[in-house]
């Protein structure tokens, strides 16, 4: 595996739906050779077994505080962990509490690489299309594909 896509969020829930909305829009197109789409909706620490095979990672998610309302943003694995001076245990743990305790608790090859396509507000479709376009070029060529 090259790179695994990973859309996180709940889709029945507007201010948490851009994840699948990205997943939705991702199964409609060809994805490289190498690449993988996981649907991660609300798994959380289930997720962690996606994240034991190397390579490169590229989550999508719904972002608040990043960028303008209906933007898109990029983030690296230092700037997701970085986001929160919190640990949350509950069912409230997100992205950040997932990657801390990846070292701890894997037991294969962690990824290369970890990145977050961040979409802020309720996004247009040509957003959508856009977090999709990135989210590919990411998880194939890591931060060279995102120019």
């Amino acid at each position: 595996m090259t790179g695994c896509i990973i859309c996180i969020g709940n889709r029945f829930v507007a201010a948490d739906a851009a994840g699948p909305a990205v997943f939705d829009r991702l199964r409609e197109m060809v994805l490289p050779q190498g690449v993988d789409l996981v649907e991660g909706g609300l798994a959380g620490l289930n997720l962690l077994p996606f994240l034991e095979n190397g390579g490169r990672v590229v989550f999508v998610d719904a972002v608040c505080g990043f960028a303008g309302p209906g933007e898109m943003v990029l983030l690296t694995e230092r700037e997701i962990t970085g986001t929160t001076s919190q640990v949350h245990y509950d069912h409230g743990a997100g992205l950040p509490y997932v990657l801390a305790v990846l070292p701890q608790v894997a037991d294969g090859e962690p990824p290369e690489e970890i990145f977050l396509v961040g979409l802020e507000g309720e996004c247009s479709m040509e957003t959508i299309d856009q977090a999709a376009r990135l989210s590919i070029a990411v998880a194939a060529n890591g931060l060279m594909g995102s120019g």
